[in-house]
């Protein structure tokens, strides 16, 4: 018997081989994508006005975007058998993105895994307004557009959640699971939080120590989100 009874994983860069949006933005976005890039990581913008600004820029047909998304970005190969091992075993799995929203489950089916739960925004497309709607926000909060601690919160009433990462819109996911799995940029941010993480680079290593721990660290649940931001 597992330690944990969900898993929530981050979708760009973490599930998938590729951060997606990226390569969306490369293809068919202007160059000032990179610029709004290095501003959030910086901590000059937060992942909503990120996320607002990138995704305006994006005004190619949704089918195209959609079709190179699966051709190009592929799950990452450990990805498939880790949530087959998970659900053998009765563990609840999701996906938990704030990305653009609509490449992730066209690409989640094209691996054979498309009935995986997914809590992501929702693409309605460049316009007058924002070019996603945020379905899974914070009801307060506009800090992010897919609030990611709801989506752990969700999971704890099954039992003990784990979080695998690799981002910065998986910083407070991280801060609020039983146990981390950072690599990457979120390495550097668990560690500056003072969040206990399990270092990884494949699901394999996620599996295998998962398979041999009996306890975890427990969330470090800061009465309130640091990245908290109020309209």
């Amino acid at each position: 018997m597992l330690p944990v009874a969900s898993v929530i994983v981050d979708f760009d860069g973490t599930a998938c081989a590729h951060d997606v949006a990226v390569d969306l933005l490369d293809r068919f976005g202007p160059s000032g994508w990179v610029e709004i890039e290095d501003a959030t990581l910086h901590g000059d913008l937060s992942g909503r006005a990120c996320l607002e600004l990138e995704s305006a820029m994006l005004t190619a047909p949704l089918k195209e975007m959609t079709a190179f998304a699966v051709e190009h970005c592929p799950l990452d190969a450990t990805f498939v058998p880790f949530v087959r091992w998970l659900l053998d075993l009765d563990v609840h799995v999701a996906i938990a993105s704030d990305g653009f929203g609509f490449y992730v489950s066209p690409i989640l089916e094209a691996a054979g895994v498309g009935d995986l739960p997914v809590v992501t925004n929702t693409w309605v497309g460049p316009g007058d307004g924002p070019a996603v709607a945020y379905d899974r926000a914070h009801a307060e909060c506009i800090g992010c557009g897919t609030c990611k601690i709801n989506v752990v919160f969700d999971a704890r009433a099954r039992g003990p959640v784990a979080f695998v990462g690799e981002g910065i819109s998986d910083r407070f996911a991280a801060l609020y699971a039983d146990v981390a799995f950072a690599k990457d940029v979120l390495v550097e941010i668990a560690t500056a939080d003072g969040v206990p993480f399990v270092p990884w680079e494949s699901f394999d290593d996620v599996r295998a120590h998962l398979e041999w721990t009996t306890t975890l660290p427990g969330p470090v649940e800061p009465a309130r989100c640091p990245g908290w931001t109020l309209p």
